[in-house]
């Protein structure tokens, strides 16, 4: 025999199940230190200089090569 599920509990419990885990994104992204932050920017900004820095120059897509 299948088991009897009251419909508005599971759905106020899958909503309490999401806000925990959008609560807890968001004390990840925004419940940092300000040096925690500056670190991860900087981080960023060396991985992005490194990947510039290791483009191949090539020609516009519009422009005829050679």
């Amino acid at each position: 025999m299948a088991e009897i599920v009251n419909l508005n509990r599971a759905r106020k419990a899958r909503a309490r199940a999401e806000a925990e885990a959008r609560a807890a994104a968001n004390r990840a992204a925004h419940g940092r230190t300000k040096a925690e932050k500056a670190k991860d920017v900087a981080a960023r900004e060396k991985r992005d200089a490194l990947l510039d820095g290791a483009l191949l120059d090539s020609a516009p897509p519009d422009e005829p090569k050679g």
